[in-house]
């Protein structure tokens, strides 16, 4: 059988609701015939900062040059209102350079923050087919 094609992807997310970020990483893990390369920095793996006490210019930096090597992001709907600085962030730097924007509802919710709406490509629900779908079509 010929390799997958690894997807290059980010999932913007707090840390305070890792969780949520786990469940969707298990979801892609476990998605059939599908491969990925994750550039999101969850709590167990941070950004590469100088310091403990980084400024914003420099998480900033950083969570940039992630971004730049993904193809595609994934925002969690549910955590953008809470979360909404780093979040904010990180779906205007997919904007500004061109990245699709997959905002994935929140897990058994119906509401979607309508800022997140207009900054994404597209929405899909909480599936492993949905979200596959996004990434290969939109990746």
């Amino acid at each position: 059988m010929p390799a997958l094609y690894p997807y290059r992807i980010f999932i913007s997310h707090a840390w305070k609701y890792g969780d949520e970020y786990s469940r969707i990483v298990s979801m892609l893990d476990n998605a059939p015939y599908f491969s990925y390369y994750n550039y999101s920095a969850p709590q167990e793996k941070p950004l590469q900062l100088s310091s403990a006490c980084a400024t914003d210019a420099e998480i900033g930096r950083a969570i940039t040059a992630k971004i730049k090597n993904a193809q595609v992001v994934l925002v969690i709907g549910g955590m953008y209102n809470l979360y909404h600085k780093w979040m904010q962030y990180e779906a205007d730097e997919a904007l500004r350079m061109g990245k699709p924007i997959i905002a994935i509802m929140p897990r058994g919710g119906v509401y979607m923050p309508v800022e997140l709406q207009a900054k994404a490509t597209t929405q899909v629900g909480w599936s492993s087919v949905s979200i596959v779908n996004a990434i290969r079509t939109l990746a």
